[in-house]
Protein backbone atom coordinates (compact mmCIF):
# COMPACT_ATOMS: atom_id res chain seq x y z
CA UNK A 1 0.00 0.00 0.00
CA UNK A 2 0.91 3.92 -0.68
CA UNK A 3 2.93 5.08 2.29
CA UNK A 4 0.91 8.46 2.11
CA UNK A 5 -2.57 6.27 2.22
CA UNK A 6 -1.28 3.91 5.09
CA UNK A 7 -0.41 7.60 6.96
CA UNK A 8 -3.56 8.87 5.76
CA UNK A 9 -5.22 5.56 7.37
CA UNK A 10 -3.69 5.48 10.11
CA UNK A 11 -4.46 9.62 11.06
CA UNK A 12 -8.38 8.65 10.13
CA UNK A 13 -8.09 5.81 12.56
CA UNK A 14 -6.74 8.10 15.41
CA UNK A 15 -8.96 10.99 14.90
CA UNK A 16 -11.90 8.19 14.90
CA UNK A 17 -10.99 6.45 18.06
CA UNK A 18 -10.38 9.90 19.78
CA UNK A 19 -14.27 10.31 18.73
CA UNK A 20 -14.91 6.61 20.15
CA UNK A 21 -13.22 7.92 23.81
CA UNK A 22 -15.18 11.04 24.34
CA UNK A 23 -18.79 9.33 22.89
CA UNK A 24 -17.67 6.49 25.22
CA UNK A 25 -18.90 3.76 23.44
CA UNK A 26 -19.25 0.97 26.47
CA UNK A 27 -20.86 3.61 28.61
CA UNK A 28 -23.46 4.55 25.42
CA UNK A 29 -24.40 0.67 24.93
CA UNK A 30 -24.84 0.56 28.75
CA UNK A 31 -27.42 3.44 28.38
CA UNK A 32 -29.54 1.93 25.57
CA UNK A 33 -29.76 -0.96 27.13
CA UNK A 34 -31.26 0.68 30.28
CA UNK A 35 -33.30 2.72 28.21
CA UNK A 36 -34.44 0.16 25.91
CA UNK A 37 -35.04 -1.74 29.20
CA UNK A 38 -37.67 1.26 30.31
CA UNK A 39 -38.92 1.60 26.41
CA UNK A 40 -40.49 -1.85 27.42
CA UNK A 41 -42.43 -1.15 29.98
CA UNK A 42 -46.21 -1.64 30.12
CA UNK A 43 -46.65 1.19 32.27
CA UNK A 44 -44.44 3.65 29.96
CA UNK A 45 -47.30 5.31 28.77
CA UNK A 46 -48.86 6.07 31.42
CA UNK A 47 -46.44 9.63 31.98
CA UNK A 48 -46.64 10.75 27.91
CA UNK A 49 -44.16 13.16 28.50
CA UNK A 50 -41.31 10.90 30.07
CA UNK A 51 -42.47 7.87 27.86
CA UNK A 52 -41.57 10.38 24.72
CA UNK A 53 -38.32 11.89 26.44
CA UNK A 54 -36.96 7.82 27.10
CA UNK A 55 -38.06 7.04 23.47
CA UNK A 56 -36.29 9.81 22.10
CA UNK A 57 -33.78 9.39 23.59
CA UNK A 58 -33.44 6.53 23.06
CA UNK A 59 -33.64 6.42 19.36
CA UNK A 60 -30.64 9.29 19.42
CA UNK A 61 -28.43 7.02 21.15
CA UNK A 62 -28.98 3.98 19.08
CA UNK A 63 -28.60 6.05 15.59
CA UNK A 64 -25.03 7.73 17.54
CA UNK A 65 -24.05 4.34 18.20
CA UNK A 66 -25.11 3.00 14.44
CA UNK A 67 -22.64 5.77 13.28
CA UNK A 68 -19.49 4.99 14.90
CA UNK A 69 -19.67 1.19 14.59
CA UNK A 70 -20.39 2.18 10.92
CA UNK A 71 -17.48 3.93 10.61
CA UNK A 72 -15.49 1.69 12.42
CA UNK A 73 -16.60 -0.94 9.93
CA UNK A 74 -15.65 0.86 6.81
CA UNK A 75 -12.41 1.98 8.01
CA UNK A 76 -11.69 -1.55 8.67
CA UNK A 77 -12.81 -2.60 5.31
CA UNK A 78 -10.80 0.35 3.27
CA UNK A 79 -7.25 -1.50 4.17
CA UNK A 80 -8.64 -4.34 2.60
CA UNK A 81 -9.91 -2.96 -0.33
CA UNK A 82 -6.47 -1.37 -1.53
CA UNK A 83 -4.83 -4.99 -1.14
CA UNK A 84 -7.63 -6.45 -3.15
CA UNK A 85 -7.28 -4.03 -5.89
CA UNK A 86 -3.18 -3.99 -6.02
CA UNK A 87 -3.66 -8.10 -6.13
CA UNK A 88 -5.75 -7.40 -8.98
CA UNK A 89 -4.11 -4.37 -10.68
CA UNK A 90 -7.60 -3.11 -11.02
CA UNK A 91 -7.43 1.04 -11.41
CA UNK A 92 -10.57 1.08 -10.74
CA UNK A 93 -10.58 -0.68 -7.54
CA UNK A 94 -8.07 1.68 -6.62
CA UNK A 95 -10.16 4.72 -6.99
CA UNK A 96 -12.97 3.61 -5.39
CA UNK A 97 -11.01 2.89 -2.54
CA UNK A 98 -9.53 6.54 -2.88
CA UNK A 99 -13.37 7.55 -2.99
CA UNK A 100 -14.18 5.78 -0.16
CA UNK A 101 -11.36 7.05 2.38
CA UNK A 102 -12.07 10.79 1.05
CA UNK A 103 -15.51 9.84 1.82
CA UNK A 104 -14.81 8.66 5.63
CA UNK A 105 -12.54 11.54 6.24
CA UNK A 106 -15.46 14.09 5.28
CA UNK A 107 -17.69 12.32 7.39
CA UNK A 108 -15.34 11.66 10.09
CA UNK A 109 -14.20 15.51 10.15
CA UNK A 110 -17.91 16.17 10.75
CA UNK A 111 -18.67 13.48 13.30
CA UNK A 112 -15.55 15.16 15.45
CA UNK A 113 -17.33 18.56 15.34
CA UNK A 114 -20.10 16.97 17.34
CA UNK A 115 -17.65 16.29 19.94
CA UNK A 116 -16.96 20.34 20.41
CA UNK A 117 -20.06 20.68 21.20
CA UNK A 118 -20.28 20.43 24.80
CA UNK A 119 -22.15 22.87 26.44
CA UNK A 120 -24.92 23.36 28.89
CA UNK A 121 -27.73 22.64 25.89
CA UNK A 122 -25.73 21.26 23.35
CA UNK A 123 -27.40 18.31 23.09
CA UNK A 124 -30.75 19.66 22.67
CA UNK A 125 -33.28 20.50 20.12
CA UNK A 126 -33.42 23.82 18.57
CA UNK A 127 -36.41 26.51 18.21
CA UNK A 128 -35.25 29.09 15.74
CA UNK A 129 -36.89 32.38 15.14
CA UNK A 130 -36.16 34.45 11.83
CA UNK A 131 -36.62 38.18 11.62
CA UNK A 132 -36.80 40.53 8.00
CA UNK A 133 -34.39 43.44 9.99
CA UNK A 134 -33.44 46.51 7.33
CA UNK A 135 -34.28 46.76 3.93
CA UNK A 136 -37.89 46.63 3.35
CA UNK A 137 -39.33 44.20 1.10
CA UNK A 138 -35.66 42.76 0.07
CA UNK A 139 -35.41 41.95 3.81
CA UNK A 140 -39.00 40.29 4.16
CA UNK A 141 -37.64 38.40 1.08
CA UNK A 142 -34.59 37.59 2.43
CA UNK A 143 -35.91 36.67 5.55
CA UNK A 144 -38.34 33.82 3.80
CA UNK A 145 -35.26 32.92 1.93
CA UNK A 146 -32.98 32.25 4.85
CA UNK A 147 -36.46 29.83 6.42
CA UNK A 148 -35.97 27.63 3.43
CA UNK A 149 -32.53 27.40 3.66
CA UNK A 150 -32.72 26.00 7.40
CA UNK A 151 -36.18 24.15 6.86
CA UNK A 152 -33.99 22.42 3.32
CA UNK A 153 -30.87 21.62 5.94
CA UNK A 154 -32.67 20.08 8.23
CA UNK A 155 -34.46 17.83 5.48
CA UNK A 156 -31.17 17.54 3.66
CA UNK A 157 -30.46 15.41 7.29
CA UNK A 158 -33.35 13.99 7.95
CA UNK A 159 -34.63 16.02 10.60
CA UNK A 160 -37.76 17.22 11.61
CA UNK A 161 -39.48 20.22 12.06
CA UNK A 162 -42.26 22.17 13.13
CA UNK A 163 -42.92 25.46 11.42
CA UNK A 164 -44.96 27.39 14.92
CA UNK A 165 -45.82 30.58 13.36
CA UNK A 166 -45.25 32.38 9.92
CA UNK A 167 -45.86 36.17 10.08
CA UNK A 168 -46.12 36.74 6.22
CA UNK A 169 -45.44 40.75 4.86
CA UNK A 170 -47.63 42.71 2.83
CA UNK A 171 -45.77 42.17 -0.81
CA UNK A 172 -43.62 39.57 -0.94
CA UNK A 173 -41.87 37.32 1.97
CA UNK A 174 -42.08 37.17 6.06
CA UNK A 175 -42.11 39.41 8.96
CA UNK A 176 -40.62 36.53 11.29
CA UNK A 177 -41.12 32.67 11.59
CA UNK A 178 -40.53 30.25 14.44
CA UNK A 179 -39.82 26.51 13.87
CA UNK A 180 -38.17 23.55 15.84
CA UNK A 181 -35.60 21.44 14.81
CA UNK A 182 -35.86 18.22 16.18
CA UNK A 183 -32.82 15.99 16.23
CA UNK A 184 -29.87 15.51 18.95
CA UNK A 185 -27.32 18.38 19.14
CA UNK A 186 -29.90 21.04 16.80
CA UNK A 187 -29.11 23.33 18.90
CA UNK A 188 -25.45 23.42 19.78
CA UNK A 189 -24.89 22.79 15.78
CA UNK A 190 -27.71 25.83 14.71
CA UNK A 191 -26.42 28.43 17.76
CA UNK A 192 -23.65 29.52 15.87
CA UNK A 193 -26.31 30.52 12.91
CA UNK A 194 -27.52 33.25 15.16
CA UNK A 195 -26.36 36.84 14.33
CA UNK A 196 -27.41 39.40 11.48
CA UNK A 197 -27.38 38.03 8.01
CA UNK A 198 -26.65 40.33 5.25
CA UNK A 199 -27.83 39.67 1.49
CA UNK A 200 -26.66 42.16 -1.45
CA UNK A 201 -28.39 41.49 -4.66
CA UNK A 202 -30.10 43.52 -7.64
CA UNK A 203 -33.87 44.05 -6.05
CA UNK A 204 -36.35 42.05 -8.09
CA UNK A 205 -38.64 44.79 -6.45
CA UNK A 206 -36.83 47.73 -7.62
CA UNK A 207 -38.44 48.89 -11.20
CA UNK A 208 -34.66 50.53 -12.03
CA UNK A 209 -32.98 47.21 -10.97
CA UNK A 210 -30.38 48.62 -8.60
CA UNK A 211 -28.65 47.07 -6.08
CA UNK A 212 -30.14 46.26 -2.57
CA UNK A 213 -28.10 45.62 0.80
CA UNK A 214 -30.98 43.94 3.48
CA UNK A 215 -31.03 42.16 6.46
CA UNK A 216 -32.54 39.33 8.55
CA UNK A 217 -31.86 38.19 12.06
CA UNK A 218 -31.44 34.55 13.68
CA UNK A 219 -32.52 33.76 16.85
CA UNK A 220 -31.68 29.98 17.88
CA UNK A 221 -33.27 28.53 21.33
CA UNK A 222 -32.52 25.55 22.99
CA UNK A 223 -35.53 23.80 23.53
CA UNK A 224 -37.07 23.31 27.27
CA UNK A 225 -37.37 19.81 29.14
CA UNK A 226 -38.91 19.06 32.37
CA UNK A 227 -36.01 19.57 34.28
CA UNK A 228 -35.72 23.31 33.40
CA UNK A 229 -37.85 24.79 35.75
CA UNK A 230 -38.90 27.68 33.60
CA UNK A 231 -41.36 29.18 35.69
CA UNK A 232 -43.99 31.69 34.05
CA UNK A 233 -46.33 33.47 36.33
CA UNK A 234 -49.50 33.58 34.76
CA UNK A 235 -50.52 37.04 35.83
CA UNK A 236 -47.42 38.29 33.93
CA UNK A 237 -48.73 36.60 30.83
CA UNK A 238 -51.27 38.68 28.03
CA UNK A 239 -52.80 36.21 25.80
CA UNK A 240 -54.17 37.04 23.28
CA UNK A 241 -56.60 35.12 20.57
CA UNK A 242 -57.07 35.94 16.79
CA UNK A 243 -57.90 34.17 13.44
CA UNK A 244 -54.99 32.63 11.66
CA UNK A 245 -54.63 33.34 8.16
CA UNK A 246 -51.58 32.82 5.42
CA UNK A 247 -50.14 34.75 2.41
CA UNK A 248 -52.99 37.15 1.01
CA UNK A 249 -55.27 36.80 3.56
CA UNK A 250 -56.68 33.59 3.09
CA UNK A 251 -57.70 32.12 6.12
CA UNK A 252 -56.36 28.87 7.59
CA UNK A 253 -59.10 28.54 9.13
CA UNK A 254 -62.57 30.46 10.43
CA UNK A 255 -62.40 30.51 13.95
CA UNK A 256 -59.96 32.58 16.25
CA UNK A 257 -57.69 29.40 17.09
CA UNK A 258 -54.40 31.63 16.65
CA UNK A 259 -52.68 32.79 20.18
CA UNK A 260 -50.35 35.25 20.50
CA UNK A 261 -48.41 35.66 24.11
CA UNK A 262 -47.03 38.52 25.59
CA UNK A 263 -44.75 37.94 28.48
CA UNK A 264 -44.74 41.48 30.27
CA UNK A 265 -41.56 41.68 32.45
CA UNK A 266 -39.39 41.11 29.26
CA UNK A 267 -41.67 42.27 26.60
CA UNK A 268 -41.09 38.97 24.73
CA UNK A 269 -43.61 37.73 21.94
CA UNK A 270 -45.01 34.80 20.46
CA UNK A 271 -47.10 33.50 18.18
CA UNK A 272 -48.63 30.04 17.29
CA UNK A 273 -51.32 29.28 14.28
CA UNK A 274 -50.31 26.09 12.97
CA UNK A 275 -52.55 23.57 14.98
CA UNK A 276 -56.55 23.80 14.58
CA UNK A 277 -57.51 24.05 18.52
CA UNK A 278 -56.39 27.05 20.29
CA UNK A 279 -55.76 24.87 22.92
CA UNK A 280 -52.87 23.24 21.70
CA UNK A 281 -51.76 26.56 19.89
CA UNK A 282 -51.52 27.79 23.27
CA UNK A 283 -48.97 24.88 24.21
CA UNK A 284 -47.02 25.31 21.78
CA UNK A 285 -46.66 29.12 22.11
CA UNK A 286 -45.81 28.04 25.87
CA UNK A 287 -43.15 26.08 24.37
CA UNK A 288 -41.29 28.75 22.36
CA UNK A 289 -41.53 31.28 24.84
CA UNK A 290 -40.41 28.90 27.89
CA UNK A 291 -37.65 27.95 25.22
CA UNK A 292 -36.50 31.56 24.90
CA UNK A 293 -36.42 32.62 28.45
CA UNK A 294 -34.30 29.78 29.09
CA UNK A 295 -32.15 31.40 25.94
CA UNK A 296 -32.07 34.60 27.91
CA UNK A 297 -31.09 32.95 31.27
CA UNK A 298 -28.18 31.80 29.02
CA UNK A 299 -27.47 34.93 27.51
CA UNK A 300 -27.14 36.38 30.63
CA UNK A 301 -25.45 33.94 32.45
CA UNK A 302 -22.90 34.50 29.58
CA UNK A 303 -22.51 38.43 29.67
CA UNK A 304 -21.50 37.64 33.38
CA UNK A 305 -18.71 35.14 32.58
CA UNK A 306 -17.73 37.50 29.72
CA UNK A 307 -17.16 40.60 32.60
CA UNK A 308 -14.23 38.24 33.55
CA UNK A 309 -13.01 37.98 29.86
CA UNK A 310 -10.37 40.57 28.28
CA UNK A 311 -13.05 40.56 24.90
CA UNK A 312 -16.99 39.85 25.64
CA UNK A 313 -19.10 37.75 23.02
CA UNK A 314 -20.34 39.43 19.50
CA UNK A 315 -21.33 35.87 18.56
CA UNK A 316 -24.83 38.13 17.95
CA UNK A 317 -23.65 40.59 15.61
CA UNK A 318 -23.47 40.77 11.65
CA UNK A 319 -21.89 37.12 10.66
CA UNK A 320 -22.35 36.42 7.22
CA UNK A 321 -23.01 38.31 4.00
CA UNK A 322 -24.73 36.70 0.55
CA UNK A 323 -23.55 38.77 -2.39
CA UNK A 324 -25.03 37.84 -5.18
CA UNK A 325 -24.37 41.11 -7.02
CA UNK A 326 -21.48 42.01 -8.58
CA UNK A 327 -20.13 38.99 -7.76
CA UNK A 328 -21.40 35.57 -6.06
CA UNK A 329 -20.01 34.77 -2.84
CA UNK A 330 -20.89 33.69 0.82
CA UNK A 331 -18.38 34.89 3.56
CA UNK A 332 -18.69 34.12 6.88
CA UNK A 333 -17.33 37.08 8.53
CA UNK A 334 -15.91 35.62 12.05
CA UNK A 335 -13.52 33.02 10.45
CA UNK A 336 -13.70 33.51 7.14
CA UNK A 337 -15.10 30.74 5.73
CA UNK A 338 -16.47 31.23 1.96
CA UNK A 339 -18.01 29.96 -0.91
CA UNK A 340 -18.88 31.22 -4.30
CA UNK A 341 -22.14 29.14 -5.04
CA UNK A 342 -24.67 31.26 -3.17
CA UNK A 343 -27.78 29.05 -4.66
CA UNK A 344 -26.53 25.48 -3.06
CA UNK A 345 -26.19 27.83 0.26
CA UNK A 346 -29.73 29.28 -0.31
CA UNK A 347 -30.57 25.80 -1.03
CA UNK A 348 -29.24 24.25 2.39
CA UNK A 349 -25.76 23.65 1.93
CA UNK A 350 -24.66 25.00 5.25
CA UNK A 351 -22.58 22.42 6.57
CA UNK A 352 -19.13 23.53 5.85
CA UNK A 353 -20.16 26.95 7.46
CA UNK A 354 -21.90 25.22 10.33
CA UNK A 355 -18.63 23.24 10.94
CA UNK A 356 -16.61 26.28 10.46
CA UNK A 357 -18.27 28.04 13.04
CA UNK A 358 -18.54 25.50 15.91
CA UNK A 359 -14.61 25.71 15.32
CA UNK A 360 -14.14 28.83 15.51
CA UNK A 361 -16.44 29.21 18.58
CA UNK A 362 -14.50 26.80 20.39
CA UNK A 363 -11.22 28.34 19.50
CA UNK A 364 -12.49 31.82 21.06
CA UNK A 365 -13.42 29.87 23.82
CA UNK A 366 -10.24 28.22 24.63
CA UNK A 367 -8.28 31.85 23.82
Amino acid sequence: MNPDVQADLKDLDTTLSSIEAVADVPALRQEIEELSEQAGRPDLWDDVDAAQQITSRLAYAQGDLRRLEDLRRRLDDVPVLYELAEDEGDQSATADADAERAKLRQEIASLEVRTLLSGEYDQREALVTIRAEAGGVDAADFAEMLLRMYLRWAERHGYGTDVYDTSYAEEAGIKSATFAVHAPYAFGTLSVEAGTHRLVRISPFDNQGRRQTSFAGVEVAPVVESSDHVEIDEKDLRVDVFRASGPGGQGVNTTDSAVRLTHIPTGIVVACQNERSQLQNKASAMTVLQAKLLERRRQEERALMDQFKDSGSSWGNQMRNYVLHPYQQVKDLRNGHEVNNPSSVLDGEIDDFVEAGIRWRKQNEAG
